[in-house]
């Protein structure tokens, strides 16, 4: 009887336009600024000069928001983005966060640790506050992690200084492949979440034409046609 009465209130309130109330609206991925970029966080962009953080091959932002660091990440993907903390400038022994998208078009914020050349998911995830969205072909993240914590050899101490590593790459059925590149951008010298810098670091197509030598072999051909030769 009592199901009788429910379906038959549905009925009513169908037919008198009674408005049914709507999930709350999610808010949308705040995009990143770019114009905060060594102000109040740290940045580093790496791609063509004058990118930003929808526009180079690779982003990433950090800024300490009281115990807690925050990280923005982007990349030109439609697979994985992320970064890793290292003692050293290599691949191996480094905690790594990423950014992972998924084939149900979600980006999940993972935690890896590179054992090698292979990088294993760890369970204990130190990301909070995670948000992600795929759009225009790129993976966008942002995440918190707590500048302490027990010591532990898969999760750093961010209040240390480490080389940050640079990678993104397709992902299959949301597990992550090998990253696009041969050789991953490596910050030059090691980061201090408390110094907060704007870094740009050429990619490999504008490495070329922008080193002292190319400058002046090109000055020199160029004057070697204008003058034409004996």
């Amino acid at each position: 009887f009592l199901v009788l009465v429910f379906y038959l209130v549905i009925i009513y309130l169908v037919y008198t336009g009674y408005p049914f109330p709507t999930a709350p609206p999610v808010d949308p991925f705040a995009k990143i600024r770019v114009d905060d970029c060594g102000k109040t966080k740290g940045c580093f962009r790496y791609g063509k000069p004058g990118c930003n953080a929808e526009t180079c091959d690779y982003f990433l932002s950090y800024r300490r928001i009281g115990a807690d660091v925050e990280f923005e990440l982007s990349a030109d993907t439609d697979g994985w983005v992320a970064v890793g903390f290292s003692s050293d400038k290599k691949m191996g022994g480094d905690d790594v966060m990423a950014c992972v998208h998924d084939d149900n078009g979600r980006v999940r914020i993972q935690h890896f640790y590179n054992v090698g050349q292979w990088a294993k998911e760890i369970q204990r995830n130190p990301a909070r506050d995670e948000e992600g969205v795929f759009e225009n072909n790129r993976v966008t993240c942002r995440f918190k992690r707590p500048v302490y914590v027990p010591r532990e050899e898969t999760i750093v101490d961010l209040h240390l200084s480490w080389y940050y590593l640079f990678a993104w790459g397709p992902a299959i059925q949301g597990s992550i492949t090998r990253h696009d590149i041969d050789s991953p951008p490596v910050s030059e010298r090691v980061v201090s979440i408390y110094k907060y810098e704007d870094i740009f670091m050429p990619s490999a197509a504008y490495q070329t034409f922008s080193s002292p030598f190319c400058l002046l072999l090109i000055v020199a051909l160029t004057f070697y046609l204008l003058m034409g030769t004996p």
